[in-house]
């Protein structure tokens, strides 16, 4: 963890986003937010809570023998930016739905690459406490 000092605090003891402001003033923000997360997606796996502040970046490994959700995350903090790498296990045909936060391009949830071993990729910003904007993009190789 980093450790600043600022001069002036409007809200003190205040916590987003892996930031934190005592009320003396110190800016504390969790080193996990640069590196990605390893989330796993087991048989019997029907749903997935990813939680923003312990990460933005995440990596979601789908093993599993039917469709997650993946969930609205919990400790969304607004202009919170990120990426979550979908990636098929050595089987694939893995499937993906999403929470009710979740926005995309014309309100329309993408579809997975289902070959094995496939990487997709969502990058996101937290738009509010309620919505996420996400883009997809399939089939890195």
């Amino acid at each position: 963890m980093s450790t600043l000092k600022v001069a002036k605090v409007e809200s003190p003891d205040t916590s987003a986003g892996g930031i934190t402001i005592s009320s003396a003033g110190l800016v504390t923000v969790a080193a996990a937010s640069g590196s990605i997360s390893d989330i796993a997606v087991a048989a019997g796996d029907t749903t997935k809570t990813l939680d923003f502040a312990t990460s933005s970046n995440f990596e979601l490994t789908l093993a599993n023998t039917s469709s997650c959700t993946l969930a609205n995350p919990s400790n969304l903090a607004e202009g919170q930016s990120g990426s979550i790498f979908i990636v098929q296990d050595s089987t694939g045909s893995r499937l993906l739905t999403y929470g009710s936060q979740w926005e995309f391009i014309g309100g329309t949830a993408p579809t997975l690459t289902t070959t094995a071993s496939a990487v997709d990729r969502i990058d996101y910003v937290v738009r509010s406490t309620s919505k996420i904007h996400a883009v997809f993009t399939a089939n890195y190789s």
